[in-house]
């Protein structure tokens, strides 16, 4: 995935009455934070909302395919985003509605380990006393 700055600068400003957007680059593309949440992935292909077990419904009703991509061993694994849908990207009322949603899952979602925490939990053996 590549960043498309303009889609970028299009989120913010369609979402700046619900709150600041930021965004991270990762892995060819950027995650998008909404006063601190996740709440989106962008990249070559376009926009990804957070979703969850609550708002699949709605992604559903929408025909808002589930994000999916191909493992090292030929799988295919999927995250729990869904690809937006086309009037977000000229419709700022509708990029708000769908942002809101991917804005709810994200602070539904359990906080992030640490890093800390993640290193500590990759089989290092205890010892106890």
């Amino acid at each position: 995935m590549a960043v498309d700055a303009g889609l970028i600068e299009w989120v913010g400003e369609a979402m700046a009455p619900i709150g600041h957007v930021t965004s991270r680059r990762m892995m060819g593309g950027a995650t998008l934070y909404c006063d601190d949440t996740i709440f989106a992935i962008a990249g070559d292909d376009g926009l990804w909302f957070k979703a969850d077990a609550q708002s699949d419904a709605t992604w559903d009703a929408a025909g808002c395919a589930r994000f999916t991509y191909a493992k090292g061993d030929g799988a295919t694994g999927s995250m729990n985003y869904r690809r937006a849908p086309d009037d977000v990207y000229d419709d700022a009322d509708a990029m708000r509605e769908w942002g809101r949603l991917g804005l709810e899952a994200g602070r539904r979602a359990p906080p992030p380990k640490s890093k800390r925490a993640r290193a500590g939990s990759k089989g290092g053996a205890s010892s106890s006393s």
